[in-house]
């Protein structure tokens, strides 16, 4: 025991002097944390800040865009993706499973709901689980889940189905002016985030202005992230996207597509480029092709990536020629009355000589019956012989043909005007050679319709902050020239009225019931794949470029269709399909807005006398008298107002609107026509809307129902042939109906 007894003490002393060690280096590496706060050369606070505060986004919603009387056309809503949690460690209690148990009836049950095959949503949820990942999802079959579809989803209570909330851009109106709203994508970022970004239209010019910020919210949680009752909360509020309110009138936009689609589907042409616009504004009212795209689903965009009305120039055919015509009377140079010889014409001895579109002309006409025929000679002369080349090449930036329009629309292009050799002034005088946009043709029409004053082009109104309503930018019209003065203006109007009215015009498919027209048709050529002229009567642009009313214009629109497929005895005629489209467009936007007939059909003469402030009772007496038939708006006894004006002429027939001082009600307007209806819309402030042709057979405002200002008066028109077959059906459905009750009976 003595001889051991050294041995263990020594040992003793070795393992206290180790632990004597270790317990100074412990000692001095807590002191050292207190007194630096670091362990590995980090921050200790940091670390445990990172830890326990956390940060979540709180999203920014994109601004909305609006229609000019505020409709929605496109907005922020929310959506689903859909998730499946297929890891095991994340259910704890085995009676509440957190993860897909069973993936066959998972599959089964998503397959009612999602676009998706049971067998592959079935190997997605098998892959994810055997490859140990926490969670799948299910690609664009699993995106964009309504609220509905979730909310059935859940009610099914598969373990491990969840979803995550996002957004996405929502157009209520499906294919509606595509090509000036654009579309947005959701695009994933560099930290996994997904943002909207504008691809087209205004979704992309002013991608800038309808982006939000996205705010923050920090906060301190426990170790699973679960905010802390005590903890502190710092909220970075998000800024949301400026709202954009367009020029487009949802109304008239939709006469657009209509008459776009059924002239798409019955000529079933290459290309339908379309635009109406406010000439004493510049506002775009509306703006379309064929063939276009659904902005939300992008079915069809492969076919019409581009905006025709912005991004394309072409040759425009004979409706340069008003801008020509527009030229020569501002100079005084033209005389429609002067003669000329029609047919060809050469512009030097070594060019060759350019053509009539009918080869041999007219013989001797005059320059009025030149315009009236659309003869390429007659413009040709005007311009090397009336105006000279250097004069006209002026005209031609007046009018703004060698520069975009400025238009809020991305990716605008230019006109390229081919004016070097004395041939391509001729033909850019009467529309070949020269290629220009229909925007720009738009902005030119407009110093003809508005008095020579050249308005610039637009398509937003206004953009106002979303989350205070205030206004950040109002556009107003801008005048960007003014290449003619109003009486020009005035007598291109008249001689353009012309080429519609006149027996020898080419633009007798453009009248329209009740307005005078002014305007000029167009046949363009269309290059092909080897650079030389498409051949065939239908291998052109056919286009119509008008205005109405003719000595006030309110509107413009132009129509341009390509190579429609016309058969038969229509082979040729260009203006039928493009009639198909100017025609109800112009006819129904003019009716919606409200405007009064220019041309009034010549009656009886009889002139209305100033009633104001007569008595009710004493005047429809005396009318009646005369054999006039009056209605009265209101309970009153004293006249305000009535139509038609004191000093016009009344036509046989035609009713007496009298409004008096009292409450205005609804009359029954069953078989009246429309400019009596449009009595009673201008009188009550009503926003009139009519559908069809003939008699008013139906109004959405019931007799002796309140008549308020701003209220919407819907009738719908037909003729008396088609009353009269739509009660004959009815008549014999009847019959049918009683004869089947008969056989049943007896068959009982």
């Amino acid at each position: 025991m003595s001889k051991k007894q050294p041995y263990m003490n020594a040992g003793a002393a070795i393992l206290f002097v180790i632990f004597g060690l270790l317990f100074f280096v412990l000692l001095f590496r807590y002191y050292s944390i207190q007194i630096t706060g670091e362990v590995g050369g980090q921050p200790l606070a940091a670390k445990a800040q990172q830890k326990y505060n956390r940060e979540g986004t709180l999203a920014a919603a994109r601004g909305e865009i609006f229609d000019r009387n505020g409709e929605v056309i496109a907005e922020d809503t929310a959506a689903y993706t859909l998730i499946a949690i297929v890891d095991k460690k994340m259910t704890t209690n085995p009676k509440k499973p957190q993860h897909v148990k069973n993936p066959r009836k998972t599959a089964t049950e998503l397959a009612k709901y999602i676009q998706m095959d049971e067998t592959e949503i079935y190997s997605i949820l098998t892959k994810g689980i055997s490859k140990g990942r926490f969670q799948v999802e299910f690609g664009k079959a699993g995106k964009d889940i309504t609220h509905q579809t979730k909310k059935e989803i859940e009610a099914l209570e598969l373990p491990g189905i969840t979803f995550i909330r996002d957004s996405k851009r929502f157009y209520p109106n499906g294919m509606f002016a595509s090509h000036v709203v654009g579309y947005a994508d959701r695009v994933e970022q560099k930290d996994q985030t997904y943002k909207s970004i504008g691809k087209m239209g205004i979704e992309k010019s002013l991608n800038t202005e309808l982006t939000g910020v996205d705010g923050k919210i920090n906060y301190e949680s426990d170790l699973w992230g679960y905010l802390l009752p005590d903890g502190k909360e710092k909220i970075t509020p998000a800024k949301n996207g400026n709202d954009v309110y367009l020029t487009i009138d949802k109304k008239i936009q939709t006469f657009l597509e209509d008459a776009m689609n059924k002239v798409a589907k019955d000529y079933k042409p290459k290309k339908i480029i379309a635009i109406v616009a406010d000439p004493k504004t510049g506002e775009i009212l509306a703006m379309g092709q064929r063939p276009s795209f659904h902005p939300k689903t992008k079915e069809g965009i492969d076919k019409s990536w581009h905006n025709e009305a912005v991004e394309t120039s072409f040759e425009p055919g004979s409706t340069m020629k008003i801008f020509t015509l527009a030229a020569a009377v501002q100079e005084n140079v033209f005389n429609p009355n002067e003669y000329y010889q029609s047919g060809s014409y050469k512009v030097t001895n070594k060019d060759k000589a350019i053509h009539d579109h009918n080869g041999s002309g007219w013989g001797s006409i005059s320059y009025l019956e030149g315009v009236q025929r659309s003869s390429n000679v007659a413009f040709a002369k005007i311009a090397k012989e009336k105006l000279g080349f250097e004069r006209f090449r002026e005209y031609l930036t007046k009018f703004g043909f060698d520069k975009p329009t400025g238009i809020e629309l991305p990716d605008e292009t230019s006109g390229k005007i081919q004016f070097t050799y004395p041939i391509e002034k001729i033909t850019t005088a009467y529309g070949q050679g020269t290629a220009i946009t229909p925007i720009q043709q738009i902005q030119a029409a407009t110093a003809i319709a508005n008095g020579g004053k050249m308005l610039q082009p637009h398509v937003v109104e206004k953009i106002v902050n979303h989350d205070t309503g205030e206004t950040i930018k109002e556009v107003s019209p801008e005048v960007v020239s003014t290449p003619i003065s109003a009486e020009t203006a005035s007598k291109v109007r008249d001689i353009l009225e012309t080429v519609v009215t006149s027996p020898k015009g080419t633009g007798g498919r453009y009248k329209i019931e009740g307005y005078s027209v002014a305007g000029k048709t167009g046949t363009a050529n269309i290059p092909g794949p080897n650079g030389k002229y498409i051949k065939g009567v239908n291998g052109y642009m056919f286009s119509f470029l008008g205005m109405a009313p003719k000595d006030d214009p309110k509107l413009i629109v132009y129509v341009a269709v390509q190579e429609p497929v016309l058969e038969g005895l229509e082979a040729g005629q260009g203006a039928i399909p493009v009639s198909g489209v100017f025609n109800p467009v112009m006819q129904n936007s003019l009716h919606y807005l409200n405007i009064q007939p220019s041309v009034l059909e010549k009656a009886s003469i009889n002139k209305m006398a100033n009633l104001k402030g007569h008595s009710v009772t004493d005047t429809v007496k005396d009318l009646k008298e005369k054999g006039f038939e009056t209605v009265v708006l209101g309970n009153g006894t004293e006249i305000i107002g009535q139509l038609p004006k004191a000093g016009t002429t009344i036509l046989e027939g035609e009713k007496v609107i009298l409004q008096t001082n009292g409450e205005l009600t609804a009359p029954d307007m069953t078989g009246w026509s429309l400019r009596d209806v449009m009595k009673v819309a201008s009188l009550a402030g009503l926003k009139l809307n009519s559908k069809g042709k003939g008699y008013v057979a139906q109004q959405n405002l019931k007799p002796k129902s309140p008549l308020k200002e701003g209220d919407f008066l819907i009738v719908d028109l037909k003729t008396p042939e088609e009353q009269w077959n739509e009660e004959k059906e009815a008549s014999a459905d009847k019959g049918k109906e009683q004869t089947d009750d008969k056989e049943q009976k007896v068959k009982d």
